[in-house]
């Protein structure tokens, strides 16, 4: 499965002249049919009428592999079952979000001041700050930095617009793709040819 990284204005949305591949896997499967639990520190609220649900201090909220945790919480739920949720952070601990991939050992971990996550779309939106890595283990493969980053899990497809909430020099976007790990014989150095030694069994030849 490919992994693309599109790059975009803020406001006109047109994507720049680059795309980049990249190996990836789908989001974990199994999370789709696990259940929400939400738990904070601070005040809380259900509204069975409205179908919302509000969390303050501290919030974290786990869905299967799913992890988001946030100062602020603010989920809601579709008349059809699907989940909206609109997370926020405070100056200094921005929202965190991390989710495996169904390929053994990878997963998608960002930061954001603020992160929306769409259970019917599957995408995560990552606003203000945005920073977004894949990892293959606990090495970074890539990462990716804007003032918003869109990731659809069904697709692949990362969507960085630059703007001033970007965390870099003139609002830009930035992508970091850090090279494979090369084969274990490849990276081996080839071992040094032994030294010459004076055979201790062989004698002179005489003259005929």
């Amino acid at each position: 499965m490919a992994c693309n990284f599109r790059a975009a204005m803020p406001r006109s949305l047109i994507p720049l002249a680059l795309a980049l591949a990249c190996s990836a896997a789908l989001a974990e499967k199994a999370d789709r049919l696990k259940p929400f639990v939400f738990s904070s520190d601070k005040t809380g609220l259900v509204d069975a009428v409205n179908q919302r649900t509000e969390l303050l201090g501290n919030v974290i909220i786990t869905k299967g592999s799913l992890l988001l945790k946030a100062e602020k919480v603010d989920v809601r739920e579709t008349r059809d079952g699907y989940h909206q949720a609109f997370a926020s952070g405070l100056a200094g601990q921005p929202v965190s979000f991390r989710q495996a991939r169904d390929l053994p050992g990878e997963a998608i971990d960002g930061v954001a001041d603020q992160v929306e996550y769409d259970t019917r779309t599957e995408t995560v939106r990552f606003i203000g700050n945005a920073t977004v890595r894949r990892l293959r283990g606990t090495a970074v493969a890539e990462e990716v930095t804007g003032a918003v980053i869109v990731y659809d899990s069904r697709s692949e497809v990362f969507t960085l617009e630059g703007g001033s909430a970007s965390p870099n020099p003139n609002g830009r976007t930035r992508i970091v793709m850090m090279p494979r790990t090369p084969p274990a014989e490849d990276a081996a150095p080839a071992a040094p040819p032994l030294p010459l030694k004076p055979s201790t069994t062989l004698q002179p030849g005489k003259p005929s």
